[in-house]
């Protein structure tokens, strides 16, 4: 077999997939597989600044220990509006309306960027005062701050590549955006140890056996490296060429989505429609990020190697969840193609079979977790102290992980289905009510086992809301996508 056979078998385009008839299991693997991948190359940017900075300094990792919970903040509050286009596309794709579908995607792309570019003012000039109002030292503060401001400069990048991976997926291609992803990390990780340390003295050489003349060469540019700030300048550089990349594919239209400049003038009439949809989605990813700036106030009472292993555990968790959150979108596209086309009851068949997998999955990988934890943070940092808090944090959470999958399949599904608000209500009380509060009061008087408690708690009790709410059926009424001007 070929390579490009192989790939083929492996990974399957849209006109491979018929998400709306036939089996469930074998449609949603290929849907979600590179899902998982693309999240995965994700989560790879994140952890080549969390490895890199580890290496550079302690204050560094605990930097952005404050600063990628702010980066998860900015992106949530305008993740909306990309997935109520990808829930427009699903539908309409799954009703046969393509012309809908592009209309949808076109209008999402421009109000997307137009909403990023207020979102990137707003968090260049309001990051220090907030990350100051979590907590930062005056040694971390300025490290935080100085990273966050370039990522809001460049936040339409961020954004916009997020968008094109969400309205592809709503049409049923996640193979285009894992390859658009894959070369955008790579260059990531390439150019991120050359930003943060420069050329002398920089680990990377010593890891790849450069020393001698090549060294001092390299070193003879002067060049000494900008810290944590270099490291966002690479994570910009390279979503930047991912979203040219990616709004180039859906202008050519040769995969997926198609969008048109005509149809991106924008339609205030249909941003009502994205809103009615995106500002639910928008409150559950923002009560998501929220949850986190929010216990790193709890966490910021405690020293800063708690603080930095605290970063490495959210770290942790962005690796070992990427299935349940891959899952949840697959099921997310398939319950909007399946209300699109009128079958509700096979998108209630799917959202079940993916809890159960979930669940067994993560469980699984909560086991592995356990059996390795001082291998896995040590990844990450060589302080003792750092490693020792770490380990106690994972080993308080792994038990609860198939938990996790069983909330992610089921809101999924209620996204899918236009329910956002339905999703946003589970998240607000899993984290907000429950989450919070636990960390806060059992902290004070345990310290920080106190704060790694509310993680299983919380996990277990949004499994079991988002169960019970979706066994009521609500979900199933009404489809979302109405009448477009494609439609004249």
């Amino acid at each position: 077999m070929s390579p490009r056979e192989w790939f083929s078998s492996v990974f399957k385009g849209p006109e491979d997939l018929n998400l709306t008839s036939g089996g469930i299991g074998r449609p949603l693997f290929y849907l979600s597989l590179p899902i998982v991948i693309t999240n995965l190359l994700q989560t790879a940017y994140n952890l080549a600044d969390t490895f890199w900075l580890g290496q550079y300094s302690t204050e560094a990792l605990a930097a952005i220990s404050f600063a990628f919970p702010m980066v998860f903040l900015l992106i949530s509050m305008g993740m909306g509006l990309s997935v109520a286009g990808s829930v427009l596309v699903a539908q309409h794709i799954g009703a046969d309306e393509e012309s809908e579908a592009e209309y949808a995607a076109s209008q999402t792309v421009a109000f997307s960027i137009l909403g990023s570019i207020l979102l990137g003012v707003v968090g260049y000039f309001g990051v220090g005062p907030f990350i100051a109002f979590l907590g930062a030292s005056p040694d971390v503060l300025p490290l935080a701050t100085g990273y966050m401001q370039v990522i809001a400069a460049g936040m339409p990048f961020m954004f916009g590549f997020f968008v094109f991976i969400a309205l592809m997926r709503g049409y049923g291609d996640t193979v285009t955006p894992m390859l658009v992803m894959f070369g955008s990390v790579v260059l990531n990780i390439a150019i991120d140890p050359i930003l943060i340390f420069g050329f002398e003295g920089n680990p990377l050489f010593g890891m790849l056996g450069i020393r001698g003349v090549e060294t001092s060469l390299l070193a003879a540019t002067g060049y000494t490296g900008s810290g944590i700030t270099g490291a966002a300048i690479a994570t910009i550089f390279s979503r930047a060429l991912a979203f040219i990349v990616g709004i180039g594919v859906m202008f050519q239209g040769v995969r997926g989505v198609k969008i048109y400049p005509r149809q991106m003038r924008p339609d205030l009439t249909y941003l009502r429609r994205l809103l009615d949809i995106g500002i639910p989605a928008s409150v559950e990813g923002t009560g998501r990020a929220l949850s986190v700036n929010l216990l790193l106030l709890v966490v910021g009472m405690f020293p800063t190697t708690v603080v930095a292993a605290f970063g490495i555990g959210v770290r942790i968790f962005s690796v070992i969840f990427l299935p349940a959150i891959a899952v949840a979108r697959g099921v997310e596209t398939m319950t909007g193609q399946n209300i699109g086309a009128e079958k509700p009851d096979r998108a209630g068949t799917a959202a079940d079979f993916a809890a159960k997998v979930m669940f067994l999955l993560l469980t699984g990988l909560g086991v592995v977790a356990l059996v390795a934890t001082k291998p896995i943070v040590a990844i990450f940092t060589n302080d003792p102290e750092v490693i020792r808090v770490g380990v106690d944090f994972l080993r308080w959470v792994a038990p609860s992980f198939g938990f996790i999958g069983v909330m992610r399949a089921y809101t999924g599904s209620f996204r899918g289905a236009g329910k956002t608000l339905t999703a946003a209500a589970i998240s607000v009380v899993m984290l907000g009510l429950i989450r919070i509060p636990v960390a806060y009061l059992v902290s004070l008087s345990w310290g920080p086992p106190g704060i790694w408690l509310a993680f299983p708690v919380s996990n277990v009790a949004g499994a079991l809301i988002a169960f019970a709410w979706y066994r009521r059926g609500t979900w199933q009424t009404g489809s979302v996508r109405g009448p477009t001007p494609a439609d004249d």
